[in-house]
């Protein structure tokens, strides 16, 4: 811009422009030039009623914009320059993540190390999707088309109650089925409510609605549990439609979300022990503290598990932890519970019972991923030689939490 403003001056200049020292009557209203910024205006002739630039002025401002121009020519180039450095590290990056895909698919140990950093530092958004959808697999041999037919079912379904309030039987009382058609609707509406897309007129609601439904049409022994709304809808801000179910029923269908959404008691209380043990080993005064307090894991994992962290974090930070949750397995979203525990453990150590749990089930909204991950880090998921799969299967099962009656009540 400046270069073409300059040319197009000096150009005027050298065709018999009025010069510097001659009357100045009139030049503003024959002038066909005007300056295209104020960094321009330091050529300008001075009006008609102040005396004219002498020529060493004149040349001197002529100079000074000169310069002007090749710093700010300079700052372009080198902000070009900056913006494509960074395009071809954002390209290169994606393609090394599109490329290790296979790898993390088939375990293949090459380029192991650099893979995981990548998975570490959060992956690219426009390939999340893709890589989730690999990650989770599809053990369940779903197709698009199948997830039509669950579909029409869960349609069919919906247009019959809404029209007699009464279903065709398909082994769950209406009271069930009722119960699950109106938490759908109800949590629907309260899922991330700030976006305003999933709410009832936004751009996903419909779609939203039709995964939960064929979803509870697919698995009636499961149905709709409420806290599903949100890891549908975080897969279907990554994923289409047909893709989003597919990857939501066989994350689903993982032991540790399946004993969760069954409410399977003795397996929720192993998975609160195993959890206890590395909490011990790994935050010993705070763990002491919340058990002076009485605070059991399950009054804030519960909420945790239940949306894979989805609704307790910022979204862009949830979306990081499940980068990694798809690689390494519910492993890691126990390994993020210690994380969060240490990242605001000065915190909690200085809180009751009450304000613990409540801080806990309403984390602060400002959480900063980088410090989270540095926190989570440090936790490692060792207790001796056990490994968490290790400590979880030698766990019993301890006396229930009376917070957990209400799940199985």
């Amino acid at each position: 811009m400046y270069l073409q403003e300059y040319e197009a001056r000096a150009g005027k200049a050298g065709s018999g422009g009025t010069s510097p020292t001659q009357p100045q009557h009139g030049r503003r209203k024959n002038l066909d030039f005007e300056p295209l910024s104020t960094t321009a205006l330091i050529l300008e002739d001075r009006p008609s009623n102040l005396p004219a630039k002498s020529v060493e002025e004149a040349q001197r401002h002529r100079q000074e914009y000169d310069e002007m121009v090749a710093e700010a020519k300079k700052r372009e180039l080198k902000e070009a320059q900056r913006k494509r450095k960074e395009m071809k590290e954002r390209f290169k990056q994606e393609d090394s993540i599109a490329n290790a895909m296979v790898v993390w698919n088939h375990d293949i140990l090459r380029n192991t190390r650099r893979v995981r950093e990548l998975w570490w530092q959060g992956l690219p958004p426009n390939v999340r999707g893709k890589v989730w959808s690999l990650a989770i697999g599809n053990e369940l041999n779903i197709t698009p088309e199948l997830y039509d037919i669950f579909l029409s079912r869960a349609k069919e379904r919906w247009r019959s109650f809404s029209e007699t309030g009464t279903e065709a039987d398909d082994g769950a009382s209406l009271a069930d089925r009722e119960s699950s058609l109106d938490l759908i609707k109800l949590d629907i509406s309260r899922t991330f409510p700030p976006l305003f897309i999933f709410q009832k007129g936004g751009p996903y609601h419909d779609l939203l609605h039709s995964v939960l439904g064929a979803y509870t049409c697919y698995r009636p022994d499961v149905g709709y549990v409420q806290g599903m709304s949100f890891i549908a809808a975080v897969l279907i801000l990554n994923l289409e439609e047909a893709d989003a179910f597919i990857a939501f029923a066989n994350l689903l269908n993982k032991p540790c979300q399946l004993a969760f959404f069954r409410v399977d008691h003795d397996l929720m209380l192993k998975y609160f022990a195993a959890f206890e043990v590395f909490f011990e080993e790994n935050l010993p005064r705070l763990f002491n503290h919340f058990q002076i307090s009485n605070l059991t894991p399950d009054l804030y994992l519960i909420d945790w598990i239940f949306t894979l962290y989805s609704k307790s974090l910022p979204l862009d930070v949830a979306c990081r932890v499940w980068d990694v949750f798809c690689r390494d397995g519910e492993e890691f979203l126990f390994r993020t519970g210690l994380g969060i525990l240490r990242l605001y453990e000065d915190v909690l150590l200085q809180m009751d019972f009450i304000y613990s749990a409540q801080f806990l089930t309403r984390l602060p909204e400002d959480i900063d991923s980088d410090r989270l991950f540095a926190c989570i880090a440090t936790m490692p998921m060792l207790n001796g030689n056990k490994k968490w799969s290790q400590v979880r299967q030698s766990e019993t099962c301890p006396k229930a939490s009376p917070a957990l009656s209400w799940l199985w009540a």
